[in-house]
């Protein structure tokens, strides 16, 4: 008997596809970033080719380590867990295929467009109309698949992890269509319905937000699932949990103005970003030191679980990129580190630090379970990726950091007559040891995800049908998650 059609087997064929997809995607959305960062070294790889320039591949790295990487990520893991805790298969297979490849649709879209430039010029929302209303579909496809999960479960709790998940979906889905709102003059071209610093108000509200509901709401139910699950512990504190749940999506939607301090942008919003910012800490910390405090009596088990020790680690980044975020957000400080690559030290202690680390952590415990194995093919070769991640992402951090205050230093020095002290290209000179270190420290990185690919592919290839049908069976009703 087919067991992808047996109403007692959870539906694992669409999570394992996006499993899969996710190593693909970030492997190609980090070689690209590799790639770019060499070009800030050595500008000649520019090639002089309108579609290899820096200011056309960047905005392609950041869509697909976002949406492609972690978005095929989140797909997956979210599928994964609302079945296991509500103990129901996905409500349609037909919706759940029509979600992968539908997705698959859209970045590919990216890939071709953005390089030809095709651009909205908006950060991380460039997709011009008509794939913007695809992706909007595919969501909107993904929404009904997961909920209506939910709505058909077996279990009377919902577990924290769909709270953060589905959050993550409404907030996204809202985002998108109003900061998408515009007039198409061609089949790829569009102008935004706002204008001024209205524009840039909705922008950002919508750019800080996806990092904000995709980037830490969507990640943060993956870790309140796979903590507990790989350090075989129960959450911390549930109560801290929904605490931690309502503070932050209360908070997090108003913090967006802090991207425009020192603009056209009305002073008081430009405070209240920054004062909502700052409160923001709170919950964001909490919910760390909740998810910390999960290992109470497991810590033994760092020294001999790679697993583990890739989803503490990303936590100890969540904690330090939400401390760092609020202070960034103070307009004193702002006025030192903005435009400067300590934004961009910043952003990738968030998304290699916490985000990709997560990440590859939830999917080396959870590719396994999917595939019908026991565990994944190489140990050794998780523990090795963990030093490459971790190594590539300290070396990667503090080379922009160095960089941002730099600049930032030299931008703002003046000679007694009011002169500037340095050029910008004086600046950029400073700069470029920094760029060099960046390279190697993303280049360390990425090369660990070549590790995880070939570790992937020998777990599959070991896989056991058999022993795949029996790992989709569906607990028994009443079994705690």
């Amino acid at each position: 008997m087919d067991t992808t059609t047996r109403p007692t087997a959870y539906n694992y064929q669409v999570v394992r596809q996006f499993a899969v997809m996710t190593v693909v995607w970030g492997i190609l959305g980090m070689g690209l970033g590799v790639f770019i960062a060499a070009q800030l070294v050595w500008p000649q790889l520019n090639f002089d080719l309108p579609w290899t320039s820096f200011g056309r591949l960047r905005p392609l790295h950041t869509n697909l380590v976002i949406f492609a990487f972690g978005g095929c990520a989140l797909f997956g893991t979210s599928l994964y867990v609302v079945q296991r805790t509500c103990q129901v298969r996905l409500i349609s297979d037909r919706l759940a295929a029509f979600t992968f490849w539908g997705w698959q649709a859209v970045l590919v879209g990216a890939v071709v467009s953005l390089p030809l430039g095709f651009t909205t010029s908006k950060e991380y929302a460039e997709l011009e109309w008509p794939l913007a209303i695809l992706l909007a579909v595919v969501w909107a496809a993904y929404a009904v698949l997961f909920f209506g999960t939910i709505m058909r479960r077996k279990t009377k709790h919902i577990y924290v992890a769909n709270w953060f998940y589905g959050a993550f979906i409404l907030v996204t889905a809202m985002l998108h269509v109003v900061n998408h709102m515009a007039l198409p003059v061609s089949l790829f071209k569009s102008y935004s319905a706002y204008s001024g610093a209205t524009d840039a108000m909705i922008q950002w509200w919508y750019g800080h937000n996806a990092v904000g509901f995709i980037l830490t709401t969507g990640f943060l139910g993956m870790m309140y699932y796979f903590v507990p699950k790989q350090a075989e512990r129960p959450v911390y504190s549930y109560r801290l949990s929904i605490v931690h749940f309502w503070a932050l999506i209360t908070l997090y939607i108003w913090a967006g103005p802090h991207h425009l301090h020192y603009t056209a942008l009305p002073d008081w919003a430009q405070s209240l970003g920054m004062v909502m910012s700052i409160i923001l800490l709170v919950p964001s910390w909490g919910g760390m030191i909740n998810g910390m405090m999960t290992l109470s009596g497991a810590w033994h088990k760092l020294r001999s679980d790679p697993i583990l020790r890739f989803l503490v680690v990303s936590l100890a980044f969540y904690g330090m990129s939400t401390f760092e975020g609020p202070m960034m957000a103070i307009k004193t400080v702002n006025a030192l580190s903005h435009y400067t690559d300590w934004t961009i030290g910043h952003v990738h202690s968030g998304a290699l630090g916490w985000v990709a680390m997560i990440t590859i952590g939830s999917t080396y415990h959870m590719l396994p379970k999917a595939f019908g194995r026991e565990r994944m093919h190489s140990i050794a070769l998780i523990n090795a990726h963990f030093w490459l991640a971790s190594v590539g992402t300290v070396m990667y951090i503090t080379a922009m950091w160095v960089n941002g205050i730099t600049q930032g230093l030299m931008w703002r020095a003046i000679n007694d007559d009011g002169t500037l002290t340095y050029s910008f290209v004086e600046a950029v000179q400073a700069s470029h040891h920094g760029y060099m270190v960046r390279l190697a420290g993303g280049a360390i990185f990425a090369s660990g995800m070549l590790l995880m690919a070939w570790n992937t592919w020998r777990t599959i290839r070991g896989a056991d049908p058999q022993q795949a049908a029996e790992a989709a069976r569906i607990e028994p009703a009443g079994v705690r998650p």
